[in-house]
C-alpha cells in the first residue's frame, strides 16, 4: 500500500468527521450540550454508536487472534455480557435515570458520602485515562508503521495528531458530537470487517454455503466448555462476562454518559436492549474472521505469528490484498477512535461536574472550565501515550491493563453496598479502603495456587475485588438511625 494513498484516505475520513462535529455543534457551545446532548439523542443512534465505544483497537485484533487457542469459547464471555447489559438496563439505568444524574459518581455521594463520590470518580478517572492512553498508543503504533512513519514523521508527531484531531472534532460538541461521531464509526468499523471476510473469502473461492460449513466444520469452532478445572469454564465464563459488564459499563461514566443522553428511560432501556444484540452479532463476525484468517493461512502455506494479537495485522499488511490491508487499517482507526474519543468527553465530564463545582457555576465559566479541562486531558493522554513507547515492554502493557481492572473492583463494592443495604458507612475511611482492596486482591491472586490448592484466579479477581471492598465498607458501616 502507499502511504500516500493511506494516508489520503485517512485524511478524508477524519474531514468526514470534523463535518459532522461542525454540523452537530453549530447551534453553539454549552456544558448540557457537551455532558448530555442536551439529552435529546434518539436511541437507535445511540445503540449502535456505542457498539465502536465497547469495542476498540486491541478487541479488533485480539477476538480474531484468539480463535486457535481457543476457538469460539470467547462467546461463553459474550454471553455473560447479556446477562450484565440486562442489569444494567432493569436496575441502574433507572436508579440514573430517577436522580437525574450527569456523573453517575454523584449517586456515591448521596447514598454514601462526600468522600465516597470522590474516591468513586477518581478511581474511573485513573482508569480510563490508563486505557484510553493504551488503545490510542497501540493504534498509534499501526499508524506509525503503514502510514507516518514512511513519511518521515516521528512517533510523538503521530500522537500529536492522533490526540489533535480527536481533540478538533470533540471540543466544542463534546456528547453531542460524539453520539454521531461513534454511530459514523461504528458503520466504518462493520464495513471494513465485512469487506476483510468477504474479500478473504474469495481468496479461498468460497461460496455463501461453503463459508458457513468451513466456519462451523473448523477444528477451531468449539463453543462451550463443560470442564470445571478449565479456565474457560462455562459457568466460570458466563459469570466474568455478567460482572465485568456491570462493572466496566454500568459503573463507568464513558459507557452510561450515552444512555443518559436518551430522552427518557424507555428509549435508554430501548437503547441497550438493542445494543446488546448487535454486540453479539458483532462478536460472532470477528471470531468467524479469526477463522478464516487461520484457514487462509494454513491453504497459503503462511507462517503466522506466536501471538494470536499479531496474527490479523500480519497477514492483512503482508499476505492479502491492499484492499484488505487498507480495511484493516480504518478499521482499527475507526473503532479506536469510537472509544478514546468518548473516553475523553467522559474524563471532562467526571473532572468538571465531579471535581469542579459546576453546580454552582454560572454558564460562561462552565464553559470556559471545560475547554481548558479538555484540552489539558487531551495533553495528558498524550504524555502517557509517549510513556508507553519510552517503557515499550509487553509485560508492563499487560499489568497495566490488569492494573486497570482492578480499578472497577472499588466501584463495584460500592455499588453493591449502596443498592443492597441501607446501612450508613464512615465516610471518611473509604479512601483508605479504596487502595485496601486492590492491594489485598492483588496478594490473595499471587499466591492463590499456593493457598487455595491449585486454583489460580482470572476474570474474577474482579468479583473478589468487590467483595472485599463490600467487606470493607460492611465493617466500618453502622446500622441506618431512623
Amino acid at each position: 500500500m502507499s502511504p500516500l494513498l493511506t494516508l489520503g484516505i485517512i485524511i478524508a475520513y477524519f474531514c468526514l468527521l470534523l463535518l459532522v462535529s461542525f454540523l452537530t455543534s453549530k447551534k453553539g457551545e454549552s456544558t448540557s450540550g457537551f455532558f448530555l446532548a442536551n439529552r435529546n439523542s434518539p436511541w437507535y443512534v445511540v445503540a449502535f454508536g456505542m457498539i465502536g465505544t465497547t469495542l476498540s483497537g486491541i478487541t479488533f485484533v485480539s477476538i480474531p487472534g484468539m480463535v486457535e487457542k481457543t476457538g469460539f469459547t470467547y462467546l461463553q464471555i459474550v454471553l455473560g455480557y447479556v446477562l450484565g447489559y440486562v442489569v444494567i438496563a432493569l436496575v441502574l439505568l433507572p436508579l440514573y435515570y430517577r436522580l437525574r444524574l450527569v456523573s453517575i459518581y454523584t449517586y456515591l455521594e448521596q447514598r454514601l458520602g462526600f468522600w465516597s463520590y470522590k474516591t468513586g470518580s477518581a478511581f474511573f478517572l485513573l482508569s480510563r485515562t490508563l486505557s484510553a492512553a493504551l488503545r490510542l498508543y497501540l493504534v498509534a503504533g499501526v499508524l506509525q508503521l503503514a502510514v507516518f512513519g514512511p513519511l518521515g514523521i516521528p512517533f510523538a508527531g503521530t500522537v500529536a495528531l492522533t490526540i489533535a484531531f480527536i481533540w478538533f472534532y470533540t471540543f466544542r460538541g463534546g456528547m453531542k458530537t460524539i453520539v454521531w461521531t461513534d454511530t459514523l464509526q461504528t458503520l466504518a468499523m462493520l464495513l471494513c470487517l465485512g469487506t476483510s471476510i468477504w474479500l478473504i473469502s474469495e481468496e479461498l473461492h468460497l461460496s455463501f454455503s461453503t463459508l458457513v460449513s468451513t466456519i462451523t466444520d473448523s477444528s477451531h469452532a468449539t463453543l462451550f466448555v463443560w470442564d470445571a478445572k478449565a479456565p474457560n469454564f462455562f459457568v466460570k465464563q458466563i459469570l466474568a462476562g455478567a460482572f465485568i459488564t456491570i462493572a466496566m459499563t454500568g459503573l463507568d461514566q464513558d459507557m452510561m454518559q450515552k444512555n443518559l443522553s436518551c430522552r427518557n428511560l424507555p428509549e435508554a432501556q430501548k437503547n441497550m436492549f438493542w445494543f446488546t444484540v448487535i454486540l453479539v452479532v458483532v462478536n460472532v463476525l470477528f471470531l468467524c474472521l479469526g477463522v478464516l484468517l487461520y484457514t487462509f493461512a494454513a491453504a497459503k502455506g503462511i507462517g503466522v505469528p506466536a501471538k494470536g494479537d499479531d496474527v490479523f495485522p500480519f497477514l492483512a499488511l503482508n499476505h492479502l490484498s491492499s484492499v484488505v490491508g487498507l480495511a484493516f487499517i480504518l478499521g482499527i482507526t475507526a473503532i479506536t477512535y469510537a472509544s478514546a474519543d468518548s473516553a475523553l468527553t467522559s474524563l471532562t465530564t467526571a473532572f468538571c461536574v465531579d471535581f469542579l463545582d459546576f453546580q454552582h457555576r454560572p454558564e460562561a465559566q462552565r464553559v470556559r472550565y471545560k475547554n481548558w479541562v479538555h484540552l489539558a486531558f487531551s495533553l495528558l493522554l498524550a504524555l502517557v501515550i509517549l510513556l508507553f513507547k519510552l517503557y515499550n515492554d509487553e509485560s508492563i502493557i499487560a499489568t497495566l491493563f490488569t492494573l486497570v481492572g482492578y480499578t472497577y473492583g472499588p466501584l463495584l463494592g460500592m455499588y453493591t453496598f449502596g443498592l443492597l443495604t441501607t446501612r450508613t458507612v464512615r465516610d471518611g475511611a473509604v479512601p483508605v479502603l479504596g487502595v485496601l482492596s486492590p492491594v489485598f486482591t492483588y496478594v490473595i491472586s499471587s499466591h492463590s495456587a499456593q493457598w487455595f490448592w491449585g486454583y489460580q484466579f482470572g476474570f474474577e479477581v474482579l468479583l473478589l475485588n468487590g467483595f472485599l471492598m463490600f467487606l470493607g465498607l460492611w465493617f466500618v458501616s453502622a446500622r441506618k438511625s431512623l
